[in-house]
């Protein structure tokens, strides 16, 4: 399993920024994917994720600016960031849990740099 994201980059407070990330190989249909972001000198933390069946959860500080989606089809999970704020300023990485009986696999994609100015 590989997971490709993109969509970082540099932009100024107030803006708006969406990430993707694609997997790919053998994926459960039963699986929840997300974004975790990790700033400098700071340990890494969920910003959202999002069940296969849709459920969402959201850390208290991205709440209400902050929405993760994803097409089942491709296997693909998005974030819109809106009202970005310079603590949003992070390394984000897509994430992938997968569960059946017995095993759990957990995959990382390589992180998208995201820099909010102020």
């Amino acid at each position: 399993v590989q997971l490709q994201a993109s969509g970082g980059g540099l932009v100024q407070a107030g803006g708006s920024l969406r990430l993707s990330c694609a997997a790919s190989g053998s994926i459960f249909s039963a699986n929840v994917m997300g974004w975790y972001r990790q700033a400098p000198g700071q340990i890494r933390e969920l910003v959202a994720h999002i069940r296969s069946g849709g459920s969402t959860s959201y850390a208290d500080s991205v709440k209400g600016r902050f929405t993760i989606s994803r097409d089942n089809a491709n296997d693909t999970v998005y974030l819109q960031m809106n009202s970005l704020k310079p603590e949003d300023t992070a390394v984000y990485y897509c994430h992938l849990n997968m569960k059946r009986p017995g095993v759990e696999y957990d995959y990382w994609g390589r992180g998208t740099q995201v820099t909010v100015s102020s």
